[in-house]
């Protein structure tokens, strides 16, 4: 049965080998943040450049392995409905509203879902790196420049990645209007023990 999380807050969790995550759009053109920390005894994280460097794209889908900052597969994707995520840009944070929005006041932000979610497996905030956004649709012109365009997901579209390693994961139903076509949704999670 899957978790809900409701629109603009996190969780985290114990994921181990073998395990399968699926995340799921219940409503629709909704993205979720996702990181993972190994948890070994030597820390490693999710990287974005290592994942580029050895899928050689940047759009990740069904087939490709996500790596860790030590070159270490962390996770692969099993299944996708939707082709199309981001692994360029950060949790959206206090700063983004407030630099690139120009909003007064407090915005609940994925970086700080994050890091309270995380804070409980020793996970601090400097160590949070950017994220893989699920469902988040990114175009990239001739230019370099980038775009933030609707999700490609529909109601009921999902990712689902298998555990390459024991992970502490984190998990967002993202807070930033724009990466979500201006309604912010829950988002679905369920996991599946590979014993």
């Amino acid at each position: 049965m899957a978790s809900r999380l409701t629109p603009q807050t996190g969780t985290a969790f114990a994921l181990f080998a073998g395990d399968t995550l699926r995340v799921i759009d219940p409503e629709g053109e909704q993205v979720a943040d996702l990181v993972a920390f190994s948890r070994d005894s030597h820390p490693a994280w999710l990287s974005a450049g290592r994942t580029f460097d050895y899928n050689d794209t940047v759009y990740l889908t069904t087939g490709h392995t996500l790596y860790s900052n030590r070159s270490v597969p962390m996770f692969t994707i099993t299944a996708d409905l939707v082709g199309r995520h981001d692994f360029l840009y950060t949790p959206c944070s206090p700063e983004t509203f407030a630099l690139l929005y120009n909003h007064k006041g407090h915005h609940p932000s994925c970086f700080e879902n994050l890091a309270g979610s995380l804070a409980e497996y020793g996970i601090g905030p400097d160590d949070i790196p950017t994220t893989f956004n699920i469902f988040m649709n990114v175009d990239i012109g001739v230019d370099g420049r980038l775009t933030i365009r609707p999700p490609r997901s529909r109601p009921g579209d999902y990712i689902e990645l298998r555990a390459m390693m024991d992970l502490t994961v984190g998990l967002t139903a993202c807070s930033a209007e724009m990466s979500n076509n201006y309604r912010l949704k829950p988002i679905d999670y369920e996991v599946r023990r590979a014993k």
